[in-house]
């Protein structure tokens, strides 16, 4: 969760709070009728918003400051 310095990412911290959103999402749908799921926008929306943070993250430590 940390940079190269002490403070806290926020984009690791949402990136990696998203990531277990939709890992927690995907098991407990695989033992639920079909009938409630979340819907599949939602579970897009936080995917992306997941990818877009990781993605952020490895930009910033790769781009040139």
């Amino acid at each position: 969760m940390f940079g190269t310095s002490d403070e806290v990412s926020s984009k690791r911290v949402i990136g990696t709070i998203g990531a277990v959103v939709l890992f927690t999402t995907m098991v407990i749908n695989s033992f639920s009728p079909r009938d409630i799921s979340p819907s599949k926008e939602l579970v897009e929306a936080v995917e992306y918003i997941t990818i877009a943070m990781f993605f952020g993250t490895a930009i910033e430590k790769f781009a040139k400051k």
